[in-house]
């Protein structure tokens, strides 16, 4: 019996599936998933997310820094204050996806 013929599927090179696997792993944390959410709807304030995160600002900094290392985040300096908003716009679909598995925003 023959085996039947597959279209062989377009595949994306290692290279940039070690860069997307790295940038997946920034993303894996409670809080920073927490960020996006937020950031989804529009720019905060590092003290916001903070609060929302119920973890120090200076916490809340260093997540923000790791995700705009990755281009997730833009950061705009307003005085002394922070504000961040999304770069990459697929974020919405990822964060889509992790809601719909685990649950609608609360």
């Amino acid at each position: 019996m023959a085996v039947p013929s597959r279209t062989k599927p377009k595949l994306t090179p290692l290279d940039a599936l070690e860069q997307a696997a790295e940038c997946l792993r920034t993303l894996a944390h409670p809080h920073r998933l927490r960020m996006v959410q937020m950031l989804l709807g529009g720019r905060y304030a590092v003290g916001e997310l903070a609060e929302a995160c119920e973890i120090p600002s200076h916490m809340a900094s260093e997540h923000l820094r790791l995700m705009q290392r990755c281009g997730f985040l833009n950061c705009e300096k307003e005085g002394r204050f922070a504000f961040y908003s999304i770069a990459e716009p697929h974020l919405a679909d990822i964060m889509s996806c992790v809601e719909g598995r685990f649950g609608g925003r609360g």
